[in-house]
């Protein structure tokens, strides 16, 4: 027993300082951030009185948060299901024992080993639109143009694509009291594209990744006892494999989708804020807010609503998996 209690407290002591570090620097600084938000901190000398919701509702009345939540909401789903398509069929070719297997499937996962900054960087030059009015084209548009195809402003694009209020739509929600609906402010910002384009390059290689070591697990019995039934290939796929790659497609969506929302990096290297704040996101402004314009308080109630955005796609999957274990 006395061997067994020893053996018990060797194990706390090696985890307490992981645990204390954990305790300080992640949930501390994060009870820190929730307390700045509800305070009265406005520059750079500290003031923790109390302040309440004012901040939060404060933001939420911001025409640009809005935005933010917009372009949030476009590149998470343009994002996801990017990756998903093209992660999706690229493991579905390889999983045919093509020629070279090896060598494509390092190139498709190569972009995973650089940061979103590079990436950023590097199809920033790409998009570049250059000047189309006096024919000096850069990047991808010269492509475009030898090609005779149309040219493209990029990130550059302040275009919006929103329900104007005089169709019909527009009036229909405006009779029914989702007029604001009906502004560029719930459009679909053109820009935003150019950065789906390059977080899908970085990460649909990943996708690929996942869903291939997926493929692999499915035992070919299943398949080949399915075609003796009589059952083409799409059948095959539609009724067996599909539904077998569930958990992997749920695993692919909490993943992007974390990263999804609190993207900076690649916007911060890539665009900025865009014209209009057409490529503004909720993390970006944050950093404005906090380290540009001092304003803690408000920097600290755009940290909060980030963490709790992920916290409600995370924690749901962390206690489907717990349950799913013990299931098992």
């Amino acid at each position: 027993m006395r061997h067994l209690s020893w053996d018990r407290i060797i194990s706390v002591l090696v985890i307490l300082p992981s645990a204390l570090a954990i305790g300080v620097f992640v949930y501390g600084f994060i009870a820190w951030s929730g307390w700045v938000s509800l305070s009265n901190w406005d520059g750079l000398r500290p003031d923790l009185s109390w302040a309440g919701f004012v901040n939060y509702a404060r933001l939420f009345a911001n025409p640009r948060f809005q935005i933010d939540i917009r372009n949030t909401i476009v590149f998470t789903i343009s994002f996801l299901t990017a990756c998903i398509v093209l992660g999706l069929g690229l493991a579905i070719l390889l999983d045919q024992g093509v020629r070279g297997e090896n060598v494509f499937r390092s190139l498709f996962l190569f972009p995973m080993a650089i940061s979103f900054i590079v990436t950023g960087v590097t199809w920033r030059w790409l998009l570049a639109p250059g000047d189309p009015a006096t024919g000096r084209l850069t990047g991808i548009n010269v492509l475009l143009s030898g090609l005779n195809l149309p040219l493209s402003q990029w990130y550059t694009d302040p275009t919006v694509l929103y329900i104007h209020p005089t169709t019909e739509l527009g009036q229909f929600l405006t009779r029914i009291g989702l007029g604001f609906l009906a502004t560029p402010n719930f459009g679909i910002p053109v820009a935003m594209f150019s950065i789906v384009i390059a977080a899908t390059w970085q990460m649909s290689g990943y996708v690929m990744a996942m869903y291939l070591a997926g493929l692999r697990g499915i035992p070919e019995e299943l398949r080949e006892a399915a075609r003796v039934d009589g059952a083409g290939e799409w059948q095959v796929y539609r009724y067996i494999i599909f539904p077998l790659l569930r958990p992997i497609t749920l695993s692919v969506v909490i993943i992007l989708g974390h990263i999804s929302l609190k993207i900076f990096d690649l916007v911060a290297a890539m665009s900025k804020k865009g014209p209009g704040f057409a490529t503004d996101v909720p993390a970006y402004f944050m950093f404005e807010t906090t380290f540009q314009g001092d304003h803690y308080a408000q920097g600290a109630s755009i940290a909060i609503f980030l963490l709790i955005s992920v916290s409600l796609l995370v924690i749901p999957y962390l206690i489907y998996s717990t349950r799913r274990e013990a299931e098992l």
